[in-house]
């Protein structure tokens, strides 16, 4: 059984370097732990999942330890994307099906089991009942509400100094 390691009074580096050197994924990037790769490149790797929601499911993530999304730097988030992209297109072509989804869960609320993003890349088939999504309804003024709660942020993040318009689907 592995020793328990007191964390209380480590730094966030630390922790976030304890991590890393017990992540899965990476050793499984580094070759110390075997998987069944499809494919890779210097920044990304592609494996079958061992535990796969249906036949064909793919585990594609970065060879470098990156705890959620927003951690991965621009441009090795494309180059991930281009692997989903090309991992999406192989299911396509290869099992004949009709549909994939491409599935990140993000943090711990929802539903990250490892510290390391994985994006998940999944064939789907009419019927199959694989992550039946609930409908949620928002009203205008819930609408508009969040509409101005992100905007700011948004406008901030890419530079714009647009005021506030109300969306003319809302009008």
């Amino acid at each position: 059984m592995p020793e328990e390691i007191d964390t209380s009074n480590m730094s966030a580096e630390e922790i976030a370097e304890l991590q890393k050197q017990n992540c899965i994924f990476c050793k499984i990037a580094e070759k110390q732990i075997p998987a069944k790769v499809i494919h890779e490149d210097s920044e990304v790797i592609c494996v079958l999942d061992i535990n796969p929601a249906s036949e064909g499911h793919i585990l594609v993530f970065p060879k470098k330890h990156y705890m959620i999304l927003p951690h991965i730097p621009d441009e090795t988030l494309g180059k991930l994307f281009t692997s989903v992209k090309l991992m999406s297109h192989t299911l396509l072509k290869t099992l004949q099906c009709k549909g994939t989804t491409v599935f990140i869960a993000n943090g711990a609320a929802a539903g990250q089991k490892a510290p390391h993003v994985l994006i998940h890349v999944f064939p789907r088939r009419e019927g199959d009942g694989l992550i039946p999504l609930p409908t949620y309804e928002m009203d205008d003024e819930q609408i508009l509400k969040l509409r101005a709660s992100l905007k700011p942020y948004l406008n901030q993040f890419f530079g714009a100094k647009k005021p506030l318009e109300k969306p003319a689907e809302l009008s």
